[in-house]
């Protein structure tokens, strides 16, 4: 049987019959299944309108007025169900045409909606569910031992952890216990005098506890809590708590179950103390009233030994459960929960303390907000380590190491064209640019198309279609070429390029211009500082260490006075644009806004600095989230998001290097629309690199093998900044005598028309 969800709160699929049908179609469009049911001022069903009904009431009216009541448009004829139907025969109404059912009572009222039940849940602005990350939730429980500013802290450590939910305990003690409550009753077994000593001390009121829940949410947390009992629900349900956790202990209260499910919001039930029959007799229960559901493992021993811990239960429970699973922890330390994480527990619950030493069980298995930092970057580390599976591809980091180390086939001599391929042509040597060794088998017998030196690589082209050829470009904007001394006397004879733009290396910054640039160009000039000096130095405007600042600052002076120099050397009458990551990465996490404050402030004094006299031009250049300095991955912060660009811009009258592959990975780390990032950042843009981009960190891609509209984007530029120039930056675009810059110009060019 399909697993049905019984949705009691069902305003978003239902319309008055007054209402219009422009309004109901906009209720349609927001609930996403297709349909919408109308309903009288009583409540009580009047018919459907769905997609089809919409389509055939144009086809059969004759002026169409969107403004006339739903009940002209709707169909009275609406399948519907009595309450209380067993789920097997509501799974049997619904089809891949009917996904919504209404439930009616016997006045033939509207009291729910039944739906199949989706492979998650939802809670405040977070999925739960398969291909979600873990929905962490930081138990505060009763740790903060009924004081107020103790729970406000505890929320705060919750937040800067980085958990997802704070979640609370909420007691009516004269309902929930047959004694009322008494920790006096000389009656109860010490057990029980003990726990109800504590929950007498220790309860916060009801006030409080609302204090407490709109405080998490102003932090941006899920507030939750657990009622453990019938009164407690009903404060907390009209409060209104998005979902309800329910505790191991009330995990075969079927009645209690039953009252939460009928409130229509999602449930996370801990299955502590459960044996597996009465885990099966609750998952059974749960869908026969229509719960929206998650199952945590849990084993309530405090603290539970690792040997009972037992995470490989998660898999058999997701099995039995037929919903997503996860794991609730009363173990020591941190590693369980991480474990968990990576075993797919869609939902990981760990009790957070200020001091393991105050009064109350909770506080010795519970994480200080440090260790629960420490669990958090652990778990989001396991998410990110997982991947999605399937065939193996090499990150970009793998590509800039494999080219350094790996080995290509190399010609052992000269080898003409047309000449059939021997293996005594072949030798196989570092780096690895080319055509890697196992490819030997393929290129031996091969006719060369092309005549290849002692020493220069086979590429792929030589084995199947022939490279890309330079010619004649045409576009409206300047364009080049990314070049390094040596490429620039022959990429100016094969095209016709605006502009070349030398990526200087800091070996370049030693060389003797006369030597490599005998004679003035007659082309235009950008330049590309190096991103590394000698010394292992990475260019770091930003940093807070003012020694290794101040060394940034001297090299990237260096880079300036030379590029002074280069712009005589070509047809530069404006001052020559100096393209310059600026530093501002970070090695473990992206820094929050207020962390970024200090660097931006920093470069703004940094660049006071500089010495540009006027005939050079910094540009920062646009970065992507997760930057590659020579095969390692950091995190950036600076000249990623629009916002910062965008202020940054304004206030310091500078304009930027729009590297578009850089910028369309930050915005699908940041999902945001790269279309409304380019609208924003393009009229603060002197120069453009162009190349595609994949996910989050697939960057240098070749034309068309990503994501980018290039045509889209051309409009973009011709609309916003017409004069700027750009050049093609694909990765390794450059080897092969440049057959991927040339085959980039081509598809740049296509689009651009």
């Amino acid at each position: 049987m399909k697993a049905i969800q019984i949705e009691r709160n069902f305003t978003q699929f239902v319309v008055f019959s007054e209402d219009t049908i422009l309004s109901a179609l906009g209720k349609i469009t927001a609930n996403k299944s297709r349909l919408i049911f109308v309903i009288s001022e009583s409540g009580i069903l009047q018919g459907v309108l769905t997609d089809g009904d919409f389509r055939r009431w144009v086809a059969g009216c004759g002026e169409i007025d969107l403004n006339r009541p739903v009940t002209a448009a709707m169909n009275p004829d609406c399948l519907h169900a009595a309450e209380g139907t067993p789920p097997s025969e509501l799974a049997g109404l619904l089809t891949s045409k009917i996904i919504a059912l209404p439930l009616l009572d016997n006045h033939g009222r509207i009291v729910a909606v039944a739906r199949p039940a989706s492979d998650g849940l939802q809670l405040g602005d977070r999925r739960i569910g398969a291909g979600e990350a873990s929905f962490v939730i930081a138990e505060i429980g009763n740790n903060h031992n009924g004081d107020l500013d103790i729970a406000m802290r505890l929320i705060d450590a919750a937040h800067t952890a980085g958990a997802d939910c704070a979640k609370f305990q909420m007691r009516d003690m004269s309902k929930l216990y047959s004694n009322a409550g008494d920790s006096n009753d000389m009656a109860s077994d010490l057990g029980t005098q003990y726990t109800l000593d504590l929950l007498e001390r220790f309860q916060l009121s009801d006030d409080d506890l609302f204090r407490c829940f709109d405080y998490a949410a102003s932090k941006g947390l899920v507030p939750l809590c657990t009622p453990w009992d019938e009164t407690s629900l009903d404060k907390l349900n009209r409060w209104g708590m998005e979902g309800f956790k329910v505790a191991s202990a009330d995990f075969t209260n079927h009645t209690l179950i039953s009252q939460l499910a009928a409130t229509g919001k999602p449930l996370i039930c801990s299955t502590g103390m459960a044996s597996e029959l009465e885990i099966r007799s609750g998952i059974r229960h749960l869908q026969q009233v229509g719960a929206n559901y998650v199952l945590l493992h849990c084993n309530s021993t405090y603290p539970t030994p690792f040997k009972d811990v037992n995470l490989r239960y998660l898999e058999r429970l997701r099995d039995l459960a037929d919903a997503p699973v996860g794991y609730s922890g009363h173990e020591r330390g941190i590693e369980v929960p991480i474990a968990a994480a990576a075993l797919g527990a869609a939902v990981i619950e760990k009790h957070i303390t200020l001091d393991r030493g105050m009064e109350g069980n909770d506080h010795k298995v519970s994480l200080l907000p440090d260790e629960f930092a420490q669990m958090m970057q652990g778990i989001r580390r396991v998410e990110e380590s997982m991947g999605q599976g399937g065939e193996r591809s090499i990150s970009q980091g793998e590509m800039m190491n494999r080219e350094v180390l790996a080995k290509s086939l190399v010609a052992a001599c000269d080898v003409p064209a047309g000449t059939e391929i021997t293996e005594a042509m072949v030798r196989i040597q570092s780096p690895g640019q080319g055509l890697q060794p196992n490819r030997l088998g393929d290129l031996i017998g091969r006719r060369l198309p092309v005549a290849k030196s002692q020493g220069e690589v086979f590429f792929p082209s030589d084995l199947e279609t022939p490279a890309a050829t330079p010619r004649k470009y045409r576009f409206d904007q300047p364009f080049g070429l990314p070049v390094r001394y040596h490429d620039i006397a022959v990429f100016s004879q094969v095209s016709n390029l605006d502009l070349v733009e030398i990526h200087l290396s800091y070996k370049d910054l030693e060389v003797n211009l006369d030597e490599v640039l005998p004679e003035r160009q007659g082309m235009g000039l950008v330049v590309h500082a190096p991103e590394l000096f000698a010394g292992d130095h990475t260019l770091d405007l930003c940093t807070d260490d003012t020694s290794y600042r101040q060394h940034s600052i001297a090299e990237l002076q260096r880079v300036i006075d030379i590029s002074r120099d280069l712009r005589n050397r070509f047809a530069c009458p404006e001052p020559v644009l100096l393209v310059t990551n600026v530093g501002g990465f970070s090695e473990h996490r992206h820094l929050d806004r207020e962390e970024r404050q200090p660097l931006r402030e920093r470069l703004i004094e940094s660049l006071k600095q500089l010495n540009t006299a006027g005939e050079v031009e910094i540009i920062p250049q646009t970065m992507p989230p997760f930057p590659w300095h020579f095969g390692g991955q950091r995190y950036h912060n600076l000249f990623v998001d629009t916002e910062f660009i965008r202020s940054f811009c304004e206030e310091q009258s500078m304009r930027v290097c729009l590297d578009v592959s850089h910028s369309k990975l930050a915005c699908n780390h940041l999902h945001q629309p790269f279309r409304q990032f380019l609208d924003q950042i393009l009229p603060f843009t002197a120069h453009l690199h162009l190349a595609d981009a994949k996910d989050v960190d697939g960057e240098g891609l070749q034309i068309d093998d990503g994501e980018i509209d290039w045509v889209q984007l051309f409009q973009q530029i011709n609309q916003h900044c017409p004069k700027a120039s750009f050049i093609p930056e694909i990765w390794q675009g450059h080897k092969n005598g440049g057959e991927g810059a040339w085959l980039a110009l081509e598809r740049l060019e296509s689009a651009a028309a």
